[in-house]
């Protein structure tokens, strides 16, 4: 009996002594950890926080690492976990289940004063707040004590579940308020680092900080000098010193460019946005959100507003030339103002590449002669650089500028223009109106900081269903057509009359032999002609000489028949007067003579004295028809005598006229 129970002792004794040797050996295997959970402690239990930090009995601060380690059998505990792996290219989050309470401002908690969260009582002795913390792990493997610290990684969760804990259940899952935190670092990319690249800018948007002052709508920069060790927070990636140098809450001023940034997606946000581009044949006009409050640079003679210099609020009087640059929009507003000769066309759905004329249409004009057009134009502009922040400034961009401004002055002007010209004026007198616009709208436009370079006026349009419009101008076109029509003709007519020269010419050159022939033969006639003439000259000259000599012979024997007839009729005439005298007077004479003349006239005509045959009718005293040739003549000598009586000279010679048988 007594056998049996000492070997029961005996065995129970050997259990028990290889129970305690196994409870106080603990292997490790390299690629764990052990968290050293310590149940009973002669200092009793943890009086304040989680971690026992001085002996007490609870999770102790270190953990153990690969190997054997040898305990007090029956005092301790290891939970054996998974070393802590972030894997290249992301990032993890630690959540702290005991540190000192955050203060009611903040949003994640602080741990500047330790190096990393290997070291437990470090961070607990130090100051380090419990819950999601500001620094992040990077890349690597760490032996992190999990009952202290959770790792919320991209694809894993690091942590040693624990009775009663909401956020981490017996598996080693998250839920609750962890659960939700990882699912919005999903979200946001906050496992990836923020990489920027392609001329793009991230703006920033920090959660933690001071408030911003009242009427401050970005917070200023801030520990973005790198000179400035102790304040630089290398572009947001360290918190606490961005923190430390009285950085604010808010959107930040500053922007990160390209470049790769491991930032707490829980202390920062981000939007990525392009770079502000001012593009060739283009100044910007900055306008400051932000910024010390200036001096005006304008002077007292510009009334329309204030231009402040740069990193003061308000418009800035400098312009940004063409180039990139990596503004914050939210804090800098650039507006493009085009320095090159822009063109505002007053057309409907003739858009530039600008647009700035995209609401402009053409102009409704009444001419004078009461027709209604519409009136195509074109303005070419140019706004001088150092010019455009005064136009921005008086009018806030050059889209109001044009639609708010230029299109009433510019309608207005044609529209004075258009009542004072009829159609057909309107149509002919472009030029002369687009001269005289050019000289008086570019004194109107210098007084808006804008330099007019040209007008171009277009042909007036009808209004649709307006077909007197056309009419006018299908006339003017005939017209035109006619003239043209004209000119061609002319043209043609020149063309032929060259064309008949060309053929002359050709066809001379190819008989030019022949020609030569009948030149010369033309030639030779001529001056065999020419001969003859003068032969001709010759004979005629002297058949007029001889004209000439026999001509004056026969006046010279004339003149002398004429003087022998002159000497005989004297002498005839002073005989006659003589017989005159002799016969008792001119009566007597005249009777003989009248006598002897009719005696020779009856013998010449053989007219018989008494006719032969005498016919019955009128006697000697009847009247007419009746009588001989001699009473016919006695009575007509009787008529002669009775109206001369008083003849004193010879008597003309009695004509008696011829009879015939």
């Amino acid at each position: 009996m007594f056998e049996i129970i000492g070997l029961i002792a005996a065995a129970a004794a050997l259990v028990f002594l290889v129970f305690a040797i196994a409870s106080s050996v603990v292997y490790i295997p390299n690629d764990k950890i052990g968290i050293v959970e310590k149940k009973w402690s002669g200092r009793g239990s943890v009086h304040a926080g989680f971690v026992a930090l001085h002996g007490e009995a609870g999770f102790q601060p270190d953990v153990l690492r690969g190997g054997f380690h040898l305990y007090a059998p029956f005092q301790y505990r290891v939970h054996r976990q998974n070393l802590v792996t972030i894997q290249q290219g992301t990032l993890a989050y630690v959540f702290a289940r005991d540190g000192l309470p955050m203060a009611p401002s903040q949003n994640l908690g602080c741990n500047k004063a330790a190096d990393d969260f290997t070291d437990v009582a470090a961070f607990l002795s130090k100051g380090g707040q419990k819950g999601l913390q500001r620094k992040i792990l990077r890349e690597g493997t760490y032996a992190i004590n999990l009952a202290q610290f959770v790792v919320l990684a991209e694809n894993h969760v690091y942590a040693l579940p624990l009775p009663g804990d909401a956020n981490v259940n017996a598996k080693g899952e998250i839920s609750g308020i962890l659960a939700a935190v990882h699912d919005d670092l999903v979200a946001r990319g906050g496992f990836r680092p923020l990489v920027i690249r392609d001329d793009k800018l991230a703006v920033v948007t920090t959660h933690e900080g001071q408030s911003l002052p009242e009427g401050t709508i970005v917070a200023p920069s801030v520990g973005a000098d790198p000179a400035d060790a102790l304040h630089y927070h290398h572009d947001f990636q360290e918190p606490e010193i961005f923190i430390d140098a009285g950085g604010y809450k808010g959107r930040q001023l500053q922007v990160l460019v390209e470049g790769t940034y491991y930032l707490n997606a829980r202390f920062a946000s981000w939007e990525i946005v392009a770079k502000t581009e001012v593009s060739v044949g283009f100044v910007g006009v900055v306008v400051s959100y932000t910024g010390k409050a200036g001096q005006d640079q304008t002077g007292d003679d510009y009334r329309h507003g204030e231009l402040v210099g740069v990193d003061e609020k308000g418009v800035q009087a400098t312009p940004l030339l063409p180039g990139k640059y990596a503004l914050n929009p939210y804090a800098k507003r650039v507006i493009e103002v085009p320095t090159t000769n822009f063109i505002l066309k007053w057309q409907a759905g003739a858009i530039g590449s600008h647009e700035l004329d995209k609401h402009l249409s053409e102009v409704s004009l009444i001419t004078k002669d009461a027709f209604e057009p519409d009136l195509p134009l074109s303005v070419v502009v140019n706004i001088d650089y150092k010019m455009a922040p005064l136009v921005i400034q008086r009018f806030g961009d050059i889209r109001k500028l044009v639609e708010q401004t230029l299109d009433p002055m510019v309608a207005a002007y044609f529209k004075n223009v258009g009542q004072r010209k009829t159609l057909i004026e309107l149509l002919q007198e472009r030029s002369d109106i687009q001269e005289r616009a050019i000289e008086e709208m570019r004194r109107n436009f210098k007084g808006y900081n804008l330099t007019l370079n040209e007008v171009l006026i277009g042909t007036p349009r009808a209004k649709p269903g307006d077909t007197q419009i056309e009419t006018i101008l299908r006339q003017l076109r005939e017209r035109q057509v006619s003239r043209e029509q004209l000119e061609t003709y002319r043209t043609k007519e020149a063309a032929a009359q060259q064309e008949r020269i060309l053929r002359e010419a050709e066809a001379r050159a190819k008989q030019q032999t022949s020609i030569t022939e009948s030149e010369l033969a033309v030639r030779i006639a001529e001056n065999q002609g020419s001969a003859a003439v003068q032969k001709a000259i010759k004979a005629a000259e002297e058949a007029r000489q001889n004209a000439g000599g026999a001509a004056d012979a026969k006046r010279r024997l004339a003149e002398a028949e004429a003087y022998q007839v002159e000497a005989v009729g004297q002498a005839q005439a002073k005989a006659t007067q003589l017989n005159v005298a002799a016969y008792g007077g001119p009566e007597l004479q005249f009777q003989q003579t009248v006598l002897l003349r009719f005696a020779e006239a009856i013998e010449r005509g053989h007219v018989a004295l008494v006719p032969s045959i005498q016919v019955g009718g009128a006697g000697a005293g009847s009247g007419a028809g009746g009588g001989t040739a001699l009473d016919a003549f006695l009575a007509m000598a009787v008529k002669q005598m009775a109206a001369a009586p008083a003849l004193t000279s010879a008597a003309a010679p009695l004509i008696v006229p011829e009879t015939h048988k």
